[in-house]
C-alpha cells in the first residue's frame, strides 16, 4: 500500500506544484499628439505673455501603463511647460474612470519646454482657456491607449554621464556687485546666468546631475516598448510651437531603435531649475554653440551606449505612494501689498507689460490664495525608484533624493502632478534673484525644498520597505593619509546642506556652518580624495565662515587645507581670509590670521598677520590664481610661524602666541571680525594639534 504524503511533504517532495510568488508583469505604451487645434495659442516660459501662430515641432503626451496584476500605474510625460495640479487632478479623475486605474497610481509631468501651449497661468501670461480642456481630454486619451496595449514585458535600467550637456545657470554674484530686485531693493546675490560676465560672479552656485537615464521596457521576446529617459537640463530654446529638446530625443530614440513599430520614446525632466546647456567655466569664445539638432544627437549618441547595455528582468513588483501636502505661500507683507495693489488697479483689465506689473500682480494672487495643495510621489518597478516634485528644483535636490534611496535604480522627475514654481534650497533664499521673488512661479514657503525632499525620501522609503541610505563619501587614499597623520579634526566638508560640519578624525569634534553656504559643489582631487569613481565635494563660502572650537591647540598646532578663490586678485583691498583664530566678532591679541592680498598690497598673495594690527603682513611670492583649487597650511611652532603653498614654504616669520590663550574659536573661509570673509570654496581642512614637519606637509599637498 502506498505511503499518504502530508502537504508538507508533498512540498519537500516538490510533487505538489506552486504558483511562482510573481504576477506576470505588463506593460504597454502610446503616444498622442496634443499640438493646439486652434492657433494662435497662447505660449508660457517668458516674463510676458505672447500668442504663437506657427507648429516648428508637433507636441505629444506619451504614456506607459505598467501593472504586475496586482498594482496598476500610468506615467504621462507632455510636451508642456507646466500644468496644474487642479487641471492635472481633473485628468487623473477622467483617466481613472475610464481605465480603472486609481489616480493616485498616476503620474503626469511636463518636459518643461518653453515654447509649447500654455496650460497654467505663470507670471505674464494666462493659461490659454480653449487649449486646457483639450489637453485634459488627450492626457485621457494617452493613458488609455497605453494601457489597451498591454503585454507581457521586462524591464531594465541604464545611465550614462553626459556632464558636457549640462551645466549651471545659477551663479552668486560678487559682494560689490549686488543688482536691484522688482520690488526696488538691492537683493540679487545670485541670478541665472550671471556667470556669462565674470567679472560680476564668483562662482556656481551649486553643483549639476550629470546622469542620463533610461528605463527600458520590452516584450518577453525582446520587441521594444518604450524607453522613458531623464536628464537635468533645462530646456534648449525653439522657434514658434515646438517639443524642444525633449521632442527631438523622444523621436530620435524612436528614430534609433525600432523606427517602424509603436514603440515609444520619452525624456523626462530632471531637476533642472538651476541649470542650462552653457557652461560659463568655459571662456566666452571657446564655449561651443551647438544647433537644438546638435546637441539632441550628441545627447542621443551616449544614450544608446547605455541602451546597449541594459540587462532586464521579466518580473518585477510595482508599488506606488503619494503624499499630498499644504504648503504657504510667502505672501507680500502691508507695505508691498499696499504697493502691488496700487499697480494693479493703474494697469485696470489689461495685461502686465512691465516686470514690475508682473511682480506686482503676482503679490496680489499670493496674498488672495495664502496656501496651496502639492503632491508628491514615489514609485518602485522592481529595483528602479521613481521620486517626483511638483516644482522646478534644483539639481542638488535631485541628488540629495538618489542618494538616500535604498533602492539600486534612481531617476528624479521634476514639475510631475502640479507646476509649484521654484524651490531653491533654504540657504539661497536670502541670495534673492528670479527664483526667489515671490511669485506663482516661485511662491512656495522657505523650507519647501527641506520638506519636499523629505517627503520624497520617505515615500522611496515607503514603496521599497526599506530605510533610507546614509550617504558618505568614501575615503580615497588623500583622505586616508590625512588620517595617517591623526588630526585633532578633520572636516572633509561633503555635506548636502548645514549646519553641522561632521568631524572625519573619529574625535566628534563637529564644526558649524554659517549662513550663506551653497553645498555640494566639485572638490579638489577627486581621484585622490574619493574611491569608486565618486566626485569629490566642496562647499563655496558666500562670505561666510566654518566655525569649530578648538580650545587645546596652544602654541603648537598645523592647519592644512584647500582653497578656490572667486574673487579676482584685485577684486577688493584683501582678496578674502582662509583661516583665523580669535573671539568671534573682534581681533584676539594673540590671534592669528591667514588671507590672500588684494588691490591693498600683495595682490593674489598669501598673506599672515598675528594679532589686531592688520597693516602688519607677512606675505608670500606665488601669485594664486582665480577658480583654481591650491592647498595651503599654517605650522606653528611656539613664536615661529611658517606657511605653505602646494607644499613649499611661502612665507616664514615670528609671532607671539600665549599657549594659555582661552581663545578657541577657529574660523576657516573667514576673519574671526568678519572682514573680507572668504568668496570661494574650501575642502578637506584639517586641524593638528602639534607643528608638522616639512616633509609632512608636503605630503598632505601631493598633487
Amino acid at each position: 500500500m502506498p505511503s499518504i504524503l502530508t502537504l508538507p511533504a508533498l512540498l519537500l517532495s516538490g510533487l505538489l506544484l506552486v504558483p511562482s510568488l510573481h504576477a506576470e508583469f505588463k506593460a504597454g505604451a502610446a503616444v498622442i499628439d496634443i499640438s493646439p487645434p486652434k492657433l494662435p495659442v497662447l505660449v508660457n516660459g517668458g516674463m510676458m505673455s505672447r500668442y504663437v501662430d506657427k507648429i516648428n515641432t508637433r507636441v505629444h503626451a506619451r504614456a506607459v501603463v505598467a501593472t504586475d496584476g496586482k498594482e496598476q500605474i500610468a506615467i504621462v510625460v507632455a510636451d508642456s511647460c507646466m500644468m496644474s495640479r487642479e487641471v492635472l487632478d481633473d485628468a487623473k479623475a477622467m483617466a481613472s474612470k475610464k481605465t480603472g486605474i486609481a489616480a493616485d497610481h498616476m503620474l503626469i509631468s511636463a518636459t518643461h519646454a518653453h515654447s509649447v501651449p500654455a496650460s497654467m497661468g505663470c507670471l505674464g501670461t494666462d493659461a490659454d482657456p480653449s487649449y486646457v480642456p483639450f489637453l485634459k481630454e488627450k492626457l485621457v486619451e494617452a493613458i488609455a491607449a497605453a494601457q489597451a496595449r498591454l503585454e507581457p514585458a521586462r524591464i531594465g535600467f541604464a545611465k550614462e554621464n553626459a556632464a558636457e550637456f549640462t551645466a549651471l545657470r545659477q551663479w552668486i554674484r560678487r559682494p560689490d556687485r549686488v543688482i536691484e530686485d522688482p520690488f526696488g531693493n538691492m537683493t540679487v546675490r545670485a541670478n541665472m546666468h550671471a556667470g556669462a560676465k565674470w567679472d560680476d560672479a564668483v562662482g556656481e552656485s551649486g553643483p549639476e546631475d550629470p546622469d542620463l537615464s533610461l528605463i527600458s521596457i520590452q516584450t518577453r521576446a525582446g520587441k521594444p516598448i518604450a524607453v522613458l529617459g531623464n536628464f537635468s537640463m533645462h530646456y534648449f530654446g525653439d522657434k514658434d510651437i515646438s517639443a524642444d529638446y525633449f521632442g527631438l530625443f523622444s523621436e530620435g530614440l524612436k528614430q534609433r531603435i525600432s523606427p517602424d513599430s509603436e514603440f515609444v520614446g520619452i525624456m523626462s525632466h530632471g531637476c533642472s531649475g538651476d541649470i542650462y546647456r552653457v557652461d560659463y567655466t568655459v571662456p566666452a569664445d571657446q564655449r561651443p554653440k551647438p544647433t537644438i539638432d546638435e546637441y539632441t544627437n550628441g545627447l542621443l549618441d551616449i544614450a544608446m551606449k547605455a541602451y546597449a547595455g541594459i540587462k532586464y528582468g521579466d518580473q518585477p513588483d510595482i508599488a506606488m505612494a503619494e503624499r499630498r501636502m499644504t504648503m504657504k505661500y510667502r505672501v507680500p507683507d502691508k507695505q508691498r501689498l499696499e504697493w502691488a495693489q496700487r499697480i494693479v488697479a493703474d494697469m485696470g483689465d489689461r495685461i502686465p507689460k512691465t516686470t514690475t506689473e508682473v511682480y506686482a500682480r503676482e503679490q496680489v494672487l499670493l496674498h488672495e490664495r495664502q496656501q496651496t495643495e502639492i503632491v508628491v510621489q514615489a514609485l518602485r518597478i522592481g529595483d528602479i525608484g521613481i521620486a517626483t516634485t511638483p516644482c522646478e528644483t534644483y539639481a542638488i535636490t535631485g541628488l540629495k533624493i538618489k542618494a538616500a534611496s535604498p533602492l539600486t535604480n534612481n531617476i528624479v522627475i521634476e514639475l510631475a502632478n502640479g507646476g509649484d514654481g521654484y524651490i531653491p534650497p533654504p540657504e539661497m533664499h536670502a541670495w534673492g534673484g528670479y527664483n526667489t521673488w515671490a511669485a506663482r512661479s516661485a511662491g512656495l514657503e522657505v523650507n519647501a525644498e527641506a520638506k519636499i525632499t523629505a517627503a520624497a525620501i520617505g515615500l522611496v522609503e515607503k514603496v521599497s520597505g526599506k530605510p533610507r541610505r546614509e550617504w558618505k563619501l568614501s575615503d580615497g587614499a588623500a583622505a586616508k593619509s590625512i588620517i595617517a597623520v591623526k588630526p585633532a579634526a578633520y572636516w572633509r566638508l561633503n555635506e548636502f546642506t548645514g549646519p553641522i560640519a561632521t568631524d572625519a578624525s573619529g574625535h566628534r569634534r563637529d564644526a558649524t556652518y554659517e549662513r550663506d553656504v551653497a553645498y555640494y559643489l566639485e572638490g579638489p582631487r577627486s581621484a585622490a580624495f574619493c574611491a569608486d569613481g565618486q566626485k569629490n565635494r566642496a562647499p563655496h563660502l558666500v562670505g561666510s565662515r566654518v566655525r569649530a572650537h578648538l580650545g587645546e591647540l596652544g602654541d603648537h598646532y598645523s592647519v592644512s587645507m584647500w582653497i578656490w578663490n572667486g574673487m579676482p586678485n584685485d577684486g577688493r583691498d584683501v582678496s578674502g581670509w582662509i583661516f583665523s583664530r580669535g573671539p568671534d566678532h573682534g581681533l584676539g591679541v594673540f590671534g592669528d590670521h591667514l588671507g590672500i592680498g588684494g588691490k591693498g598690497g600683495n595682490t593674489g598673495k598669501l598673506i599672515f598677520f598675528n594679532g589686531t594690527d592688520a597693516k602688519k603682513t607677512a606675505a608670500g611670492n606665488t601669485v594664486i590664481p582665480r577658480w583654481r583649487w591650491q592647498q595651503v597650511a599654517v605650522v606653528r611652532n611656539g613664536d615661529s610661524v611658517r606657511v605653505y603653498l602646494n607644499g613649499s614654504l611661502e612665507i616664514e616669520t615670528r609671532a607671539p602666541c600665549d599657549p594659555l590663550s582661552p581663545s578657541g574659536e577657529c574660523f576657516f573661509g573667514g576673519r574671526s571680525d568678519n572682514d573680507s570673509n572668504w568668496e570661494g570654496r574650501i575642502d578637506e581642512v584639517a586641524v593638528f594639534d602639534r607643528a608638522l614637519k616639512p616633509d609632512e606637509v608636503a605630503a598632505l599637498a601631493v598633487r
